[in-house]
This record gives structure tokens, sequence and C-alpha cells, in this order.
């Protein structure tokens, strides 16, 4: 029994220790796939015939006024996600965008996720994908605009939150 206690502390201390790179690594993600869809958008804002164009290829509605919403979704919500403001709307709203590209543009890729991983992997959503869900799951750490906002606004005690209107 004692050996059990041995390995519960060890493993405790190492997932204590573990906890201090969270926010440090959170923030790597978010400087690093923050730039990338940042650029992405830029590039796409920047040559918005070709979006169109390549939008008009896939039949998706109204194209010119989608590849306008995609590219600003890009290039604003990188710069939200690199400075971690509205971090994990900013990230649902990537992720939603990031599937339905997958099912647009990708679709090969993504109905070979069991079959051929490796072409699921290679697809250009998959680590924006992955980046966003990480933030979307994990939020984005204490090193972000969100944390100094729930410093200076914190949240209400639980006994004076509204109800949830479901």
């Amino acid at each position: 029994m004692n050996f059990l206690l041995r390995i519960k502390k060890l493993y405790n201390l190492f997932f204590h220790h573990l906890a201090f790179v969270q926010s440090p690594f959170l923030l790597a993600v978010r400087l690093y796939w923050g730039w990338q869809l940042i650029e992405s958008g830029w590039g796409k804002l920047h040559h918005l015939d070709k979006v169109t164009e390549f939008f008009t290829s896939l039949a998706l509605p109204m194209p010119a006024q989608t590849a306008v919403a995609i590219s600003c979704l890009e290039f604003f919500g990188g710069i939200f996600l690199a400075i971690g403001l509205l971090s994990r709307l900013t990230s649902l709203a990537l992720t939603i965008n990031l599937i339905v590209a997958y099912i647009t543009a990708d679709r090969e890729a993504l109905f070979s996720i069991f079959s051929d991983p490796d072409k699921f992997y290679a697809a250009a959503p998959y680590t924006f994908l992955v980046a966003s869900l990480i933030i979307l799951f994990f939020g984005p750490g204490k090193f972000a605009v969100d944390a100094l906002l729930n410093r200076w606004f914190p949240s209400l005690p639980e006994e004076k939150k509204p109800p949830l209107a479901w």
C-alpha cells in the first residue's frame, strides 16, 4: 500500500508542476496559430476575387459575401486569438468555420479520417482546427486579455447570477 501512495504522490507532484507550463503553452498556441490566421485572412482580403472564385467552384451560397466574411473571420479572429480577447467565442467561430472547410473544400480528407488518417491530418484546416479546439476547451490561459478582463470585472457570485433561460 505504501508503494501505491508513493506513486500517487509522485503522480500528483508531476501534474502539479506541469500545470505551471499550461498558460505559457496556451500563449504559444494562441500566438503562433493566431499569427497564421492573421496572415491567411490578410491574404484572402487582398485576393477576394480569387477566394470568391474558389467559393463559387464549391457552390457555396453568396460566394462574394462568404469570401469577405471568412477572410474577416480569419484576420480578426487571428488577432483576437493571438491577444486572447473573446478567446473561446472566437475559437468556437473558427472551429465551425474549419469544420465547414473540411466539409466543403476537403471532403475527401474528412471522409478518410479512419481509412487514411494521413490524408485527414495533411488537409489545410487540420492544424487550425486543433489549435481552435485547444483554446475552446482549455481557454486562453493566464496571459490573455480575457484573464485581465476577468480580474478587472470579476464574475457575479453564484447567488446573484441570473438563472439560465432554457
